[in-house]
């Protein structure tokens, strides 16, 4: 290489390394330029968070589920006796009341038998009355009479032995005469101890018998009547309580069975909505939980309820237990059979520390332990470890580490730092100092 080449080479190569030192030191001092500001301005940073109150409250565990709204009553409607229907209208879908006659089957035959047996009824209280008051009384006055004749004939037989006993001792009879007195007397005797246990006969054995048989088959006569009479109502079919018509099996002119399913009727003015939760979640409920239904045919709807039975069993295969929940359903607007989402008020509790749930950074996601920013007067987070329970619609139970009243963050406390300087809501800090601000 020559001289000049060299020459051009050297002042080249001074040229580069001046520019390279050049940006070094700019490099330098920009570094310590912007460095230094963070450092005097760090305790002037401002983040902007949303906050709420740590209030006193009520809340529940909820417990979601899928219920069967069944009629609180609901009856197969079925004949007691066989007949055609003579009539019966078109009843699906309406209201009935309990006793309205729904169906009335043909039943003329069993109107024959029930004025024969009226009228058998008659002829055998007709009897009992005579025989109680008529032959009875006949039997017993002659009876009466035969006593009062045996006893006169014997005062007479005894009065004729005397007046012959003082002329046999007068020796004006024989004693052949004062003997047939004397047997015409023990002859009187006998017939009046006849004529008395005749009559006693009469009135301990035969005139009650006579009077029991007259009254038993009065009584017989009686009862036929009234099973006939009953009989005749069941040709009347009638509502057993207040309620719809869902189902209609037979109609106008069809042969109706005994046991055999006309109707049914079901009362939807209170529902039951049955559900099947797990052994754990029955253990957490009690009778009058409170309850939101929403029907799956009216989602925009909701009804409210309360437990009235929690299943003693459990169900051998799926271990699930039976739980029923009362509906009011006075509209009617809830559709018996239909099927709806429930949500349970479980374990409520009264009096208690209630913060959103996001103001909440739990250790573990199903842990109940976590941190919790709260901010003092001077509009600093502090990091505050809580202890919580109930967590349920957006809001938690505080257990431990707040006391209520405390103002907590909401919506920028992940990551916040303890000792944040913060702006609440409505007191937003100067755009300058704000974190993430354009130097």
């Amino acid at each position: 290489m020559t001289e000049p080449q060299q020459s051009w080479w050297r002042g080249r190569g001074a040229i580069i390394a001046a520019t390279i030192i050049v940006l070094l030191a700019v490099v330098i001092v920009w570094r310590s330029c912007h460095s230094a500001a963070p450092a005097d301005e760090a305790g002037d940073v401002v983040v902007s968070v949303q906050v709420a109150k740590a209030e006193r409250g009520t809340i529940a565990n909820e417990i979601t589920a899928v219920a069967t709204l069944t009629p609180r009553q609901m009856a197969d409607v079925m004949p007691k006796v066989s007949g055609q229907i003579a009539q019966m209208p078109l009843l699906v879908n309406r209201a009935v009341r309990a006793g309205d006659v729904l169906a009335v089957l043909e039943s003329r035959d069993l109107a024959a038998q029930r004025a024969e047996a009226a009228a058998a009824l008659l002829e055998a209280n007709a009897t009992a009355h005579t025989t109680a008051n008529g032959a009875v009384p006949l039997t017993n006055a002659q009876d009466a009479k035969s006593v009062r004749d045996a006893g006169a004939a014997l005062d007479n037989a005894r009065r004729t032995y005397d007046r012959r006993k003082v002329l046999f001792d007068q020796g004006g009879i024989s004693k052949k005469e004062l003997e047939a007195s004397q047997l015409a007397v023990t002859q009187a005797e006998d017939d009046l101890r006849l004529a008395e246990s005749s009559s006693s006969l009469h009135r301990g054995v035969t005139n009650p018998g006579d009077v029991a048989v007259a009254g038993a088959k009065a009584r017989q006569a009686r009862d036929r009547l009234a099973a006939l009479d009953a009989q005749l109502g069941y040709a009347n079919i009638r509502a057993p309580f207040d309620g719809v018509v869902i189902e209609q099996f037979q109609h106008q002119g069809d042969f109706a069975n005994s046991g055999t399913k006309m109707l049914t009727i079901a009362d939807s003015s209170t529902l039951i909505a049955k559900m099947e939760v797990s052994e754990a979640v029955a253990s957490t409920l009690k009778n009058g939980d409170a309850v939101s239904i929403v029907p799956d045919d009216r989602p925009n709807e909701t009804f409210t309820g309360a437990i009235s039975l929690v299943g003693r069993g459990a169900d051998a295969q799926s271990r699930s237990v039976e739980v029923w929940v009362v509906v009011p359903n006075p509209a009617g607007r809830l559709r018996p059979n239909g099927v709806a989402r429930v949500a349970i008020a479980a374990q409520s509790a009264n009096n208690v520390i209630v913060i959103p749930s996001s103001a909440v950074t739990l250790d573990a996601t199903n842990g109940n332990s976590g941190t919790v920013m709260v901010v003092d007067a001077k509009s600093v987070a502090h990091e505050v470890h809580v202890t919580t329970g109930i967590r349920s619609g957006g809001r938690t139970q505080v257990l431990s580490g707040l006391n209520g009243g405390e103002t907590v963050v909401t919506e920028g406390n992940y990551g916040l730092p303890d000792g944040t300087k913060v702006a609440l809501p409505g007191a937003e800090p100067p755009a300058a100092k704000k974190s993430g601000a354009a130097d």
